[in-house]
């Protein structure tokens, strides 16, 4: 049973049976459908059951010539709202199934982010076109969250919030150097992260972890498109898987100056969520790329 079918909504499916019944029922009254050609006999195809406006679950597998559906594997969905970045993105194929990752340099985090690609298809076509990797391309992430927690937010004067996304370009600015081979901007970076190293563990005998760092972004686990998020809160709305009344909190994050949604069942997450305070949870990260 796919790990993250909790967080939109599907936390009381108690066994196998009842999710293939699920499953089953998702390649029957499917509300999207997709087929593209593997080869004269076979084609590749998708059912969409969508069990609220932006979540649901993408049953995958093959179709013969015979009409006859082969259902390979699953997984659940969450679309985001917005443009969370445009860049380059390179397509990875796993190698196990017909399912893609995608890889970016993003300079707000300062890492390459990885994500499960939603539009899968539409990848896999362009990809035939584009040699693996999509230039210049609108990305649209979002997060499905099994549980999290609600902290307050650190305090800023108006003089410090302006200070603190000023060192933020700083930095962006500072790291694109760095990838382009600029050696004073790495000598900068090399500084600035032993200055910081510094500050934080003084401030670390005294004070919290969680009021030093205001935001964070890191991989968690193994698997390579989980992270470790904590994030400021911009918005909140409630929305309901249809299928089963679980109430699921959508909520519009801004973690280190990069905005996109995610979801959490309300039973899971830990303290009121208001705009302002800040959440923190681990999170599957997916992907739409708009062409």
């Amino acid at each position: 049973m796919h790990k993250y079918l909790n967080a939109i909504g599907y936390g009381g499916l108690a066994s196998e049976k009842q999710l293939n019944r699920l499953l089953q029922y998702a390649e029957k009254v499917y509300t999207h459908h997709e087929l593209m050609a593997l080869d004269q006999e076979t084609d590749y195809c998708e059912y969409r059951m969508k069990s609220s406006k932006d979540m649901g679950i993408c049953v995958c597998g093959t179709m013969d010539e015979e009409e006859h559906f082969e259902r390979y594997f699953y997984y659940p969905y969450f679309e985001g709202s917005g443009i969370t970045s445009v860049a380059d993105v390179t397509l990875e194929r796993r190698m196990d199934r017909h399912s893609f990752v995608g890889i970016y340099e993003d300079a707000k985090v300062g890492v390459s982010l990885i994500f499960h690609v939603q539009n899968a298809i539409e990848c896999m076509l362009a990809d035939v076109r584009r040699n693996h990797v999509l230039d210049h391309v609108s990305i649209t992430l979002s997060g499905l969250c099994n549980d999290g927690m609600i902290l307050l937010p650190v305090f800023k004067n108006p003089d410090q919030e302006k200070r603190s996304r000023e060192e933020s370009r700083n930095r962006m600015t500072l790291l694109t150097a760095a990838r382009n081979g600029d050696p004073s901007a790495i000598e900068s970076l090399t500084l600035d992260d032993l200055d910081t190293y510094t500050k934080v563990s003084r401030r670390l005998v005294k004070e919290d972890v969680f009021t030093i760092v205001d935001t964070y972004f890191m991989p968690c686990g193994i698997e390579c498109d989980r992270y470790s998020i904590l994030g400021e809160i911009l918005n909140i709305r409630m929305d309901e898987n249809e299928e089963t009344g679980e109430e699921i909190y959508i909520l519009s994050l801004n973690v280190n100056e990069m905005k996109f949604d995610a979801c959490i069942p309300k039973a899971n997450l830990i303290g009121e969520p208001a705009i302002g305070r800040r959440f923190k949870g681990n999170i599957w990260l997916q992907g739409m790329i708009r062409m």
